[in-house]
């Protein structure tokens, strides 16, 4: 376990680069054991949900090296078996095995996913996408069994535009007999992206990133080589921390169109910001106007970036409401915030109010989850004196390199490794 000591109330200048994108990384490294061949992938990140995802790969028996930023996965040889519980449970995507071994194998075993505590998030989308497609699945104290004798295209209706859903769907697709067609399918970037990867390597999808997703199977997968696309919520991350204590900052090799609806918020509150094509430049006003906030699926207002823009809005003058659409359980880092100084107010499971400005002093306080970490770490940049966080293990998993990132930038931050 770790945590983060930070010494705040410094103003942030300089240079972040943006890393790969770690909501894509998570899906394309499973989508690896697809082929038949050795694929490469460059641009990803260095978190420690990569790290467990190796791990899953190697027990299958897949060839993985790494250097820097690419790692090169060989899957020729992978083996068919139950992966062990302790390995899954440690995050949410090692569901992404379920649709990649499904198409590969026509059987998948594997335990309920692991990942953060953001309120009840089930597999329900997934599994019967994988039962329209012809698999029977039979669940045994939280142990998953996913078989079809032939894996048959389908038209699937998503209930809910689920990104995991659409991901785990197109993989089980790829190598169905037949067509699949996915409908209110999820839009985010790093569906397309992984959609690009399975097509660099002779699959047949067409239309990711729009509300239908067509998959025409395919029986042979080939090597190739794909990027990471840059990761918009870390891109978020930093504009919000460039916002409350940023002087000229500037965040490169972001992609502008997959933030438009965090610009043009920031915009309404008032903060000036320079966009070139891979590159945003921000300084913090001296006054922030409130704002409302209600997250919705992409191209909406990212729920992944509603908890670190809470900690913008206890800087901004007036009453900011947040709606959360997506989870329930998005509003633990709240009770953080108010410890700090905040003045907020949880009043359902889906609405906050929090009233501004507010000054923030430095206190111990728990990341809940990954997110609810990120606006404690803005938290503590923010606030006077010390901010301890524990459970700072929720935070590596998302940031790479998060603190040389600050340092860099100016901030007095430091990781400590505790028993």
């Amino acid at each position: 376990m770790h945590r983060i000591i930070i010494e705040g109330g410094k103003e942030l200048s300089g240079e972040v680069k943006i890393s790969g994108s770690k909501n894509s990384a998570v899906a394309l490294v499973p989508a690896a054991v697809l082929c038949d061949e050795e694929v490469t992938i460059a641009n990803v990140p260095n978190i420690s949900d990569i790290e467990a995802l190796d791990e899953i790969l190697n027990f299958l028996g897949a060839k993985v090296t790494r250097k820097e930023d690419i790692i090169k996965i060989d899957s020729k040889d992978v083996e068919n078996k139950l992966i062990p519980e302790k390995i899954t449970k440690k995050l949410r995507a090692s569901y992404y095995f379920m649709g990649a071994l499904l198409s590969r194998f026509k059987k998948v075993e594997m335990y309920f996913p692991g990942g953060c505590s953001i309120g009840a998030r089930p597999i329900n989308l997934h599994l019967k996408g994988f039962e329209a497609m012809g698999a029977k699945v039979i669940e045994n104290d939280n142990l998953f069994t996913i078989t079809a004798d032939n894996l048959k295209g389908a038209k699937i209706n998503l209930d809910f535009a689920s990104v995991g859903a659409t991901i785990n769907l197109m993989l089980a697709a790829v190598k169905a007999d037949g067509t699949t067609i996915i409908s209110n399918a999820a839009k985010e970037p790093h569906i397309v992206n992984v959609a690009t990867f399975l097509n660099n390597m002779g699959a047949k999808i067409s239309g990711a990133g729009t509300s239908e997703i067509k998959i025409i199977g395919v029986k042979h997968l080939h090597s190739c080589f794909h990027e990471v696309v840059p990761d918009y919520i870390e891109t978020g991350t930093y504009m919000i921390l460039a916002s409350a204590i940023g002087k000229d900052m500037m965040i490169t090799n972001i992609i502008p169109d997959h933030v438009e609806s965090l610009i043009s918020k920031l915009d309404d509150m008032g903060v000036p910001m320079q966009i070139g094509i891979d590159f945003v430049k921000i300084s913090a006003p001296s006054k922030l106007k409130q704002a409302n906030i209600k997250t919705q699926v992409y191209p909406g207002f990212p729920t992944d970036l509603q908890q670190p823009m809470a900690t913008l809005l206890t800087q901004a003058n007036g009453k900011s409401i947040i709606n959360e659409t997506i989870w329930e359980n998005r509003f633990l880092n709240l009770l953080e915030l108010n410890k700090m100084g905040a003045t907020t107010e949880t009043l359902t499971n889906s609405k906050a109010v929090i009233i501004g400005p507010t000054t923030l002093k430095g206190k111990k306080v728990k990341a809940t989850d990954l997110r609810a970490g990120a606006s404690l770490v803005i938290a503590g940049l923010i606030a006077s004196g010390k901010t301890i966080i524990e459970n700072a293990d929720y935070i590596l998993r998302g940031y790479e390199n998060i603190i040389e990132k600050l340092r860099l930038i100016g901030a007095k931050i430091s990781l400590e490794e505790i028993e």
